[in-house]
C-alpha cells in the first residue's frame, strides 16, 4: 500500500518571503522535485490561489505519468496545499519564521485513503508500494534540499563575506 503520510522538514537561512517566492509558485515544482518534469496551469488559469488547477508530468525511472491537482489551501507567504486528483493525496508546504530564517515542513497526507486505482498503478508500474514509498520519501527530501540551496543562493551576501 502507498504511504498514507510523510513529513519532511528543513531549516533555510533565508527569510520567509524569499522561500515563499520559490515554493509558493507550484509551476516551479520541477526545479525542486526529482519526480516532477513539468507543471502547467489548467483551465486558462493565470493566477495562483484556492481552486487553481494544474497538470504535472512526472517520472520514476523510465515510467512517466500525468497527474492533475488543485490548490486547496493558499495562505501567502506561509502555506500552500494541493490535492492530487488521481490518488487523493494532499501535498502541503508550510513556511514559518525562525531566528535564522525559515522552517519549511512538507507533508503528504491521504485523509480519504489512497484511490485503489492509483494503488494498482503503483503496484503494476512503479515497483510496488515499498519501492514507491521509498522513492516518494527520498524525493521529498531531495525537494527540500534543492529548495534550501536555491533560497540560500538568492540571499544577498553578508557584509562579513565581502570583507
Amino acid at each position: 500500500m502507498e504511504p498514507l503520510s510523510l513529513e519532511q522538514t528543513v531549516d533555510i537561512n533565508a527569510p520567509v518571503e524569499t522561500v515563499w517566492a520559490l515554493i509558493g509558485d507550484v509551476r516551479r515544482m520541477a526545479e525542486w522535485s526529482p519526480q516532477v518534469d513539468s507543471v502547467r496551469l489548467s483551465d486558462g488559469a493565470t493566477e495562483l490561489g484556492v481552486g487553481t488547477k494544474f497538470t504535472n508530468l512526472n517520472h520514476d525511472g523510465d515510467q512517466q505519468w500525468v497527474t492533475h491537482a488543485q490548490i486547496v489551501e493558499w495562505e501567502p507567504p506561509l502555506r500552500v496545499a494541493f490535492k492530487i486528483i488521481e490518488n487523493w493525496t494532499i501535498w502541503s508546504y508550510e513556511c514559518s519564521p525562525t531566528p535564522s530564517g525559515t522552517r519549511v515542513v512538507q507533508r503528504r497526507v491521504a485523509p480519504q485513503g489512497v484511490n485503489p486505482l492509483a494503488q494498482e498503478y503503483v503496484e503494476q508500474n512503479l515497483g510496488g508500494s515499498e519501492s514507491f514509498a521509498a522513492a516518494v520519501t527520498q524525493g521529498a527530501r531531495t525537494t527540500l534540499d534543492r529548495l534550501k540551496a536555491a533560497a540560500e543562493a538568492t540571499r544577498e551576501p553578508s557584509k562579513e563575506a565581502a570583507v
